[in-house]
């Protein structure tokens, strides 16, 4: 590979693009790429736009496609002038070989080797609110990293990484490809995670771990059955989850099913993954813990730029935004010194993730910053959400995000994905969560879907979620259908200022607040005659199911009514005195 960019005129420090599936030739490339000049890895699902964006951003000089390649990347590459390198295998090729093509060049460059320094490898942000930024990895950070990673793992010759991430991320990479070769390992790379394939895989290659991300592992369980069917004897050594968080309860069920410790760890681009992880056994395993620093060095920061002191407690005053530094840490982001700016303080990385540090070291991650729901003031966790839902035998998967509101500033929606042969409704789902979250934290709206959307690594983007499922929240009108609804549609419609509110409308979706709230609920205490308290339009915020609840109540009130006067007919007339002149002393002895 190193020869062929020179004949074609590119040398250290150039950039090169690489539009490959995920397999054994996309691994090879890269790593040859890598260490000769400065790889730029590209989805190749990318549409011609997205092509045209990210090879001008990086300045890519030249691009690598297979020889068969008939994409639109060739069109984009063409229109700007790149040199198009073409790698071509056939069935016959061992694991990552291929033949080369590249156009000769009027000069031949260089094949120096880089120095540490130098810059191997160029990612951009997943940002879905701004311009993607640039994160330019050195070759010393990116062994750093996978150093860390292959010690922290206890990785060694005999250990074999089935890779079912993008080699496009950094995730599959650094943990499922450096780690292992800097370890003397084997890696298997797969075309990409594959429900159907991936325990073939493993009986096929008798993988020692794997790492995936958390949606990636919970298809895993849904076909869990499937594990010693088709691979009856395997064992894994660990099995590793990285990226974003790890639900307990999915850890709780995928150590059961594989029988291997589930080593969660903490990483993004900006460290060359890595940063945080749980140890091997012996050591302990928190569940719901990203473990203890495993190549970077973890402080916490608050908002005026100030270290905080670690506790132990759990109590939110020692909770801050995590900072890094370590030899994995990028210098920083490519041509955008405003984002430099914000982002290093006194030489710590912030990484815009808010968590806290327990009396052992082991770091809690609350969830992005930018994620975090401020609900009229209060602050909720989508995570905590998240995780608070997945305890519900019928739900699969649950994503929360934001929602505009007028009152509020924004609100709490949760987009869910239900077993397959199982069910579940809106008002058992809210009734779940009460109990296990405070009142605020309650969704004012869930929505079903098939499959909650993920980016192109398996990330759930929670700031996008609105965009795309905001339209599930919006109920068809439906008219009340009797006089209980019909007085409950009037309330609703006095306290918001708007007429036309179906019996299936939230509350909450539509302007509510608490104080709204309050007013509604005692003007149906006033009309109803009857006990109803705040907490009960939580659970049940719209007119449909609060009227059925108000009915109840009216029901149950009518029979205590009837019970009370049948015991007061059955007194005496000596017992009715009596408790007369009790009930007068009472009041006389309490002023009143």
């Amino acid at each position: 590979m190193a020869d062929a960019l020179a004949s074609a005129g590119i040398g250290r420090g150039a950039r090169v693009a690489l539009v490959l599936p995920n397999g054994p030739q996309m691994a090879s490339a890269f790593v040859g790429v890598a260490a000769c000049a400065t790889c730029a890895p590209l989805n190749p699902g990318y549409q011609a736009q997205e092509f045209r964006f990210y090879l001008e951003d990086v300045n890519a000089r030249a691009v690598v496609v297979q020889r068969r390649e008939g994409g639109p990347v060739r069109q984009v590459a063409a229109d700007l002038g790149l040199a198009v390198i073409e790698i071509d295998a056939d069935a016959s090729c061992a694991a990552g070989q291929f033949d080369v093509h590249a156009p000769a060049a009027g000069h031949r460059d260089s094949m120096d080797s880089p120095a540490p320094g130098d810059v191997a490898l160029v990612l951009h942000t997943s940002g879905t609110t701004a311009r993607p930024k640039i994160v330019a990895l050195s070759h010393a950070n990116l062994l750093a990293s996978a150093r860390h990673i292959a010690g922290h793992l206890a990785l060694g010759p005999a250990d074999r990484c089935l890779n079912v991430m993008p080699l496009f991320h950094i995730h599959g990479l650094v943990a499922a490809l450096l780690a292992p070769l800097a370890s003397g390992g084997s890696v298997v790379c797969t075309p990409g995670f594959d429900e159907q394939r991936f325990f073939d895989w493993i009986a096929e290659f008798a993988p020692t771990w794997y790492t995936a991300v958390p949606t990636i592992h919970q298809r895993v369980l849904a076909h869990g059955a499937l594990y010693r069917e088709r691979a009856p004897a395997h064992r894994f050594r660990f099995v590793r989850s990285s990226s974003s968080a790890l639900p307990p309860r999915t850890f709780e069920r995928l150590e059961a099913l594989t029988g291997a410790p589930v080593i969660e760890a903490y990483g993004m681009t900006e460290a060359s993954h890595q940063m945080a992880s749980n140890p091997l056994p012996p050591a302990p395993r928190k569940p719901g813990s990203v473990g203890v620093p495993a190549g970077a060095e973890i402080a916490l920061m608050d908002a005026h730029g100030q270290l905080l002191t670690p506790g132990g407690t759990g109590d939110t005053d020692n909770t801050g935004e995590i900072v890094i530094r370590g030899p994995g840490v990028t210098a920083g982001y490519e041509g955008n010194p405003q984002a430099n700016a914000a982002s290093f303080v006194n030489g710590w990385f912030r990484t815009g993730d808010l968590g806290r540090l327990d009396a052992d070291g082991y770091l809690f991650i609350n969830g992005r910053l930018k994620e975090i729901v401020n609900r009229g003031g209060e602050k909720v966790s989508p995570r905590e959400v998240d995780e608070a839902l997945l305890e519900h035998p019928a739900v699969a998967e649950a994503a929360a995000f934001a929602v505009p509101h007028a009152s509020l500033g924004e609100d709490l929606a949760v987009a869910v994905a239900l077993r397959a042969g199982r069910q579940a409704d809106e008002a058992e789902l809210r009734g779940f969560l009460f109990g296990r979250l405070a009142e605020y934290k309650i969704p004012s709206a869930i929505v079903f879907v098939d499959a909650i959307p993920k980016g192109d690594t398996g990330k759930v983007q929670r700031t996008t979620l609105h965009d795309k499922l905001g339209h599930l929240i919006a109920r068809p009108f439906v008219a009340p259908g009797n006089d209980v609804e019909r007085s409950l549609q009037a309330i609703f419609g006095e306290v918001l200022g708007c007429a036309a509110v179906g019996v299936h409308d939230n509350f909450f979706m539509r302007g509510g607040d608490s104080l709204k709230g309050t007013q509604v609920m005692s003007r149906i205490v006033a009309q109803h005659a009857i006990e109803l308290a705040l907490p009960v339009l939580f659970r049940h915020p719209t007119v449909a199911a609060l009227a059925v609840e108000v009915q109840a109540r009216g029901l149950a009130a009518r029979r205590r009514s009837a019970d009370v006067q049948a015991e007061i007919d059955a007194l005496s007339d000596e017992e009715v005195t009596r408790l007369l002149a009790e009930e007068e002393a009472r009041g006389a002895g309490s002023g009143g």
